[in-house]
């Protein structure tokens, strides 16, 4: 791309004289030098890229697509002709989507600004990962699907090594998409569920192992962890399971959906890949971590080779609409501001740690000891009947407060035939009802001070209107506050001021 205004110097000069086309075109220059810079690096700039500069960028790659060629016209069935020139606007005029019939990674004739796009922004997705802390990640294949669609596409990818496989070993995490991309991809599955221990949910290496054993290696297409959970269950034990499957030479696919932002999540992978541990791949999402509308995802490696049968295995042309969602935000953060989001979501998480216990005191309830998950915390409730207890956060939805997840342990749920007791706490008998909140990225010391308030208010309405039952001893201790059930839980204006 030239940006110098080189070619149009000497007109330019004649209408407006020397010092201002020289003045200009040192502007112009200095952002040609940073796309330069760009294109060969191949790494995130350390300073974000403002946003008039970015669409001039964009656009001219959009030029470079054959539906936007100067004196085009197109005879074929797909031309990327748009009728509504507000679909086109919102997609920069980038109509081609990425990828050929045979490969999603593969450059297509037709759209070379596309291509260039997805080119570039593998490898700044590679950088991403490598500076949050995955430092040994060799290569990437973005894909315009959500984790669960990706997390199919990897055990899709596995078949032709491993044609007498049946069955994944999974490690039980209570989230449907990632239990159904079993199914999708056509396997059964073996849950294997988490041990407490302490407040935390571990996992069962030596289950893991027992049932590789039983079934036979050959008949397992992988292992299937989850790094970024909800609490209290924890991060699996990459590092044990890695192992395993590199003794018994079974594929290890990590769901590390929006582990990127934890220093723990980041660190497992790490030590996996030091220690020799198996890791064929590690799927992360691309909303969860970089901020940009749901249905992208990156699927990443250690050199494996998964990536590349994953692009080759993908069936036609795909959106480019997550690529360039991506491409936009890694430029406009730059590497600095991905560190000060970080930096700022460990600063939420110890927010939450410092002020919670002080109004959860207040009603006698706690937060359950889960230090080895610094992403999502849970709180302890009464052992109320389900119906009674999910109010709670019914409660807290209709105050404009979403994302927290209330879980009663006595609910249970199938799934593609499979019955999951205690379904929402990882594991069949956890011992109280509980909720979660999560410290992510993005989060601000408003959003973190105005949810306290509210659910302080929702507590003292929900104790007012569930007094005590025999024999429930926190419920018991909680009436000792003597809460004055005429107190509104309307948010009241003078709340937020």
């Amino acid at each position: 791309m030239d940006l110098s205004l080189s070619e149009h110097s000497v007109p330019c000069i004649d209408l407006i004289g020397q010092t201002y086309v020289a003045q200009g075109r040192q502007s112009v220059q200095s952002l040609s030098s940073d796309v330069s810079s760009l294109l060969e690096k191949k790494k995130l700039p350390a300073k974000p890229i403002e946003d008039r500069f970015l669409e001039l960028i964009i656009q001219q790659l959009s030029l470079m697509d054959s539906n936007n060629l100067y004196g085009n016209f197109g005879v074929g069935e797909r031309e990327g002709r748009c009728y509504s020139s507000i679909v086109s606007k919102r997609n920069f005029h980038l109509t081609h989507g990425i990828g050929r019939s045979g490969d999603i990674s593969e450059v297509q004739p037709k759209a070379a600004g596309s291509s260039l796009i997805l080119k570039l922004t593998t490898d700044l997705a590679i950088d991403a990962v490598r500076l949050m802390g995955v430092k040994k990640t060799k290569d990437c294949v973005l894909l315009p699907v959500a984790t669960g669609m990706a997390l199919s596409l990897c055990l899709m990818a596995l078949r032709a090594e491993r044609p007498e496989a049946t069955t994944v070993v999974f490690s039980r995490i209570d989230q449907k998409s990632c239990f159904k991309s079993i199914f999708t991809a056509g396997y059964k599955a073996i849950v294997v569920e988490g041990k407490a221990i302490g407040d935390e949910i571990h996992t069962n290496v030596e289950q893991i192992s027992d049932e590789c054993e039983r079934v036979t290696s050959e008949k397992v297409l992988c292992v299937m962890t989850t790094t970024s959970c909800f609490a209290p269950r924890v991060p699996d034990d990459l590092v044990a399971v890695g192992r395993i499957c590199r003794e018994k030479n079974i594929p290890h696919i990590v769901n590390n959906a929006y582990g990127l932002q934890s220093s723990k999540c980041c660190h497992l992978l790490s030590e996996t890949h030091r220690t020799n541990g198996r890791i064929d791949a590690f799927v992360q999402s691309m909303d969860k971590n970089f901020m940009v509308p749901v249905g992208g995802s990156i699927v990443a490696s250690f050199g494996s080779g998964l990536c590349q049968k994953i692009s080759k295995l993908y069936p036609g042309r795909a959106s480019s609409a997550p690529i360039v969602d991506l491409f936009i935000t890694l430029l406009s953060m730059g590497s600095e501001n991905v560190l000060r989001l970080l930096n700022e979501r460990r600063e939420i998480l110890k927010m939450l740690q410092s002020e919670l216990p002080t109004l959860l005191a207040k009603y006698k309830l706690s937060m359950l000891k889960t230090p080895k998950n610094d992403i999502s915390m849970a709180i302890s409730l009464p052992n109320a009947e389900c119906s009674r207890v999910t109010h709670i956060g019914s409660m807290l939805f209709t105050r404009f407060i979403s994302g927290a997840r209330v879980v009663p342990v006595k609910n249970s749920k199938t799934i593609n035939g499979h019955n999951f007791l205690g379904y929402g706490s990882h594991i069949s008998n956890y011992p109280c009802n509980y909720i979660t909140v999560a410290a992510a990225i993005g989060m601000r010391n408003e959003d973190v001070r105005t949810f306290i308030k509210r659910f302080d208010k929702v507590l003292s309405k929900w104790f007012a209107d569930n007094p005590p039952e025999n024999g429930d001893e926190l419920s018991v201790a909680i009436a000792e506050l003597k809460l004055d059930p005429r107190k509104s839980d309307t948010v009241s204006s003078e709340e937020d001021e």
